[in-house]
């Protein structure tokens, strides 16, 4: 704990003014993630850096990506709105970050938006966004994945008016050509094996019988699952580390056990420090720092976002919040219309320090001790919490019975109360027990690591 109170005290900074934009008569209310991630009328953004040519950086535009997500939960209500106004701003006031994909959606359709700067010393942006078709899955792993572009066909495309004059002036495209975006403004995303193998993973995870190489250079840009895709099924794609493909890190770090066969020795570790990685030699996909795997070790927090456009926005708009790696953490619902958050998902980590107030550390903790151990421990974190998650996951029904109950007489503050008590209950519950499973793992494998 921390011993004084002062922890959140601020620098005196001098204020230097860097920019402003009009404020709208009213906005939306959101949850404020570190990107921000759900308005209350159901819109979600998730995000992914994808870097893009160094040479449209720019150092003029005054919005960057958390800037962005906000300005679109605050101020509109549906994917298309978002992306119009990311045009809109970032045209007039000009993007200053890097390369970005922003998967948008709302209650009827999910998008992909894909933004850049337009260089040094010049203010507005290059972006174009596709549409993901209902009935199909899309990937979005640090790279750029929009290919052909049609801007006739409005129900699918959008992008900026320069999106093809940028290019054209910087000589990356000629008129007449094939106009591949991903190619033509991030050519690195494609010959990244860091960014394709997770695209890989994911769609073979999802739709394994389309069979798709591992080493490909290119993916479609969505594809149809073989079956429906539920929240148990996204919570294992994105705990994922390749295990029981060539690409497990884990695979070579062998022992002879007790009847003299050979196995992975259980401090066998998926999710080793970069420099640990040159100790045991490991080599991969990403050079000396292995597989880019989906569940990392460094992984602040992680989001599955549900729109529903039959359940009043209210209701229909969750965010099940993971708290470090999602290999080892717990998914806790979050509704768009809650009022709270427990107390120790409002104390920041990293910023303080090392404190049993804050449920980032609880998680990380329990992340960092558990892969001391990985082949054992990971089975006495997963007994509780798949347990845990498979209450939650099964019971949503059944609790939003009650809450859609209260919608319909009209009891307002009841059922954000009775929402916003879900997650206080559930965030609270998960890390008393992940300091717990924490305390537990120190003294069960007390001199086994």
């Amino acid at each position: 704990k921390r011993v004084a109170c002062d922890s959140f005290d601020m620098p005196t900074y001098s204020h230097l003014p860097i920019g402003e934009i009009p404020q709208v008569k009213e906005t939306n209310q959101f949850l404020n993630t570190a990107y921000p991630s759900m308005n209350q009328y159901q819109l979600g953004i998730g995000e992914s850096t994808f870097g893009g040519r160094e040479e449209l950086q720019s150092d003029s535009g005054l919005i960057d990506c958390q800037r962005l997500c906000r300005l679109m939960l605050e101020r509109c209500k549906t994917a298309r709105e978002a992306i119009e106004l990311a045009g809109e701003l970032t045209g007039r006031y000009g993007w200053n970050d890097y390369g970005e994909v922003l998967t948008i959606a709302d209650k009827t359709e999910v998008w992909h938006l894909e933004i850049l700067g337009p260089g040094k010393g010049k203010t507005g942006s290059v972006w174009v966004a596709q549409r993901v078709p209902d009935d199909h899955v899309a990937v979005n792993a640090n790279a750029s994945t929009i290919k052909e572009i049609d801007l006739d066909n409005r129900d699918y495309f959008m992008a900026s008016e320069n999106v093809y004059s940028v290019a054209a002036e910087a000589g990356w495209w000629n008129e007449g050509e094939p106009f591949l975006f991903c190619y033509t403004y991030a050519p690195n995303s494609r010959t990244s094996l860091a960014a394709r193998r997770r695209e890989w993973r994911v769609f073979d995870l999802l739709a394994p019988s389309l069979k798709l190489d591992p080493y490909a250079e290119n993916y479609p840009f969505s594809v149809k699952p073989d079956a429906l895709v539920s929240l148990s099924d996204l919570r294992s794609v994105f705990s994922d580390y390749y295990e029981g493909t060539p690409f497990d890190m884990t695979k070579d770090m062998v022992v002879a056990d007790d009847k003299g066969q050979t196995v992975i020795s259980p401090l066998a570790n998926p999710h080793l420090p970069y420099d640990m990685n040159k100790l045991f030699r490991i080599n991969g996909g990403w050079g000396w720092r292995g597989e880019r795997t989906i569940a990392r070790w460094y992984t602040m927090y992680a989001t599955i976002i549900q729109c529903r456009e039959w359940l009043p926005d209210e209701i229909g708009g969750v965010v099940w919040l993971a708290q470090d790696n999602v290999a080892t953490s717990i998914y806790v619902p979050i509704y768009c219309s809650g009022s709270d958050l427990p107390v120790s998902y409002k104390t920041p980590g990293r910023p303080n320090g090392y404190t049993h107030e804050s449920a980032w550390w609880a998680f990380n903790r329990l992340s960092t001790l558990t892969a001391q151990r990985w082949g054992d421990m990971r089975y006495d974190v997963n007994e509780v919490w798949d347990s845990w998650q498979e209450e939650l996951f099964d019971g949503q029904a059944a609790f939003e019975e009650q809450a859609l109950d209260l919608y319909k007489r009209g009891k307002k503050e009841e059922l954000v109360n009775y929402l916003t008590g879900h997650t206080m209950e559930w965030g609270d519950k998960v890390v008393e027990k992940a300091w717990e499973l924490g305390d537990m793992l120190w003294t069960r494998y007390d001199e086994k690591f």
